[in-house]
């Protein structure tokens, strides 16, 4: 589905009150187009809708018209600037962002964060441990249902293994 439907169903989501669903549709967004900064300010904007100010500085940090508080709460919920940088979830070298005030800002950031870390560092290439709110992925969802296979197969076989245990007696 390309952006224009996507936020066409996003807006159809906010007017039915589908608050939740309009920021997954967002966040799905952000991961497929991370550089399209107007898909991040409408996510920030939903956020607002939340009462959300970290989040909403997050995703609005790119925009000269981000609210200082919101991008404060950013800051403040992630002091660490390598953590900032990957939660950010830029992808590419800060030159191909769409407009000055965003190139200015992701240079700012990597080079805050560089510092932190005692080496350059790349956009995509910041590995910290990430919250819950970083971009995750079919890989996270794998695994996920991985180990929910796992679980049931193990106790699938503890059950059985009972009952045979249950006959002997």
């Amino acid at each position: 589905m390309g952006i224009e439907r996507t936020l066409a169903r996003v807006e159809a989501d906010l007017a039915a009150g589908r608050v939740p669903v309009a920021r997954q549709r967002l966040r799905g967004l952000v991961g497929s187009f991370p550089r399209d900064l107007g898909v991040r300010v409408r996510l920030a904007e939903v956020y607002r809708l939340y009462g959300e100010p970290a989040q909403a500085g997050r995703w609005s940090l790119l925009d000269p018209d981000r609210r200082p508080e919101e991008v404060a709460a950013f800051v403040a919920r992630y002091p660490d600037p390598v953590e900032r940088m990957h939660v950010v979830a830029w992808r590419g070298p800060e030159e191909e962002a769409a407009t000055a005030f965003a190139r200015e800002r992701l240079a700012e950031l990597r080079r805050e964060a560089s510092r932190a870390a005692d080496r350059p560092l790349e956009w995509g290439a910041t590995n910290p441990s990430a919250e819950e709110e970083s971009p995750g992925g079919i890989r996270d969802t794998l695994a996920g249902w991985g180990c929910f296979a796992t679980v049931v197969l193990v106790l699938g076989l503890a059950g059985i293994g009972a009952c045979a245990v249950i006959r002997w007696l």
